[in-house]
């Protein structure tokens, strides 16, 4: 398919003719080069049969470069101006494209339209991505694998090991329904406006969660507990949400003089069994 993808100098245009002025509040900073967007489609190895989700398009940049590739994409657009303007975007720069614009927040959506989408690809408003992320891998089974540019803090978060400085909350939720990868580093220079701080693209592919007879809730609610007073030996920090939890510990094999940062997303979820029933 001929597509035309936007440059510096046509984004600035966009955003003129829609009198548009970036919002920190909704981490709106648009990426402004064409081989930069080309990257992310070729990094995230989608194809002409996969249906693409896209979170936060702004004025179209990754869209028409998804478009260009793939066999349909959905593009979620919390903004009321942006997600108006979109359409005549993908209809004049690629015609006959399957793209479809759904005016909405991110995290609030309980669905899509079209078929199952098969991936997730974008570059996500940093202020929501790990929330966003999160949401998306729970709410749509279906979605196989991503690539998604957020914050490079929250890429070293969300690819963390157990029992690194950087790993915490979003490292195991991330975990619990992929496997996840940094893929890269992106300059300041290819968005308008500059971020003031440094981004990085984040690779996912779908996994089985821990074979577990505790719900997904009550693992998360742990992992929540044990990361809110971090400095803490879990037996204490756990002690709010799991009743005798230096017993429950012991018997999942975990020391309980261990810190949540260095349990895996299986021994959580391990963890998790020793609730007792309601």
């Amino acid at each position: 398919m001929d597509v035309a993808l936007l440059g510096a100098a046509d984004v600035r245009r966009l955003a003129a003719a829609l009198d548009l002025r970036p919002t920190k509040q909704r981490g709106q900073n648009f990426v402004i080069d064409a081989n930069t967007v080309r990257r992310i489609v070729r990094e995230s190895g989608v194809g002409a049969e996969d249906v693409v989700v896209e979170v936060g398009p702004g004025l179209g940049s990754l869209t028409l470069a998804l478009a260009e590739v793939v066999k349909r994409v959905v593009a979620v657009e919390v903004d009321d101006v942006l997600a108006a303007a979109l359409p005549a975007t993908l209809a004049e720069r690629a015609p006959g494209a399957d793209a479809e614009v759904v005016h909405a927040d991110a995290l609030r959506i309980a669905g899509l339209p079209g078929p199952p989408p098969t991936a997730l690809v974008a570059n996500l408003p940093y202020n929501v991505s790990v929330p966003v992320l999160l949401h998306l891998l729970a709410l749509l089974p279906s979605l196989e694998r991503g690539l998604v540019m957020v914050q490079a803090e929250v890429a070293d978060r969300l690819t963390a090991p157990p029992g690194s400085r950087t790993y915490g909350v979003p490292s195991v939720k991330a975990a619990w329904f992929a496997d996840v990868r940094r893929a890269g580093a992106v300059g300041r220079t290819v968005f308008w406006p500059a971020p003031n701080v440094e981004s990085g693209l984040v690779a996912w592919t779908r996994r089985d969660p821990p074979a577990t007879t505790a719900t997904r809730e009550q693992v998360f609610a742990l992992v929540d507990a044990a990361f809110a007073q971090r400095r803490k030996a879990l037996r204490g920090a756990l002690r709010g949400v799991l009743p005798d939890a230096e017993a429950a510990l012991r018997a999942a094999g975990i020391d309980p003089l261990a810190r949540g940062e260095s349990l895996s997303v299986d021994q959580f979820a391990r963890l998790a069994e020793m609730r007792p029933p309601r």
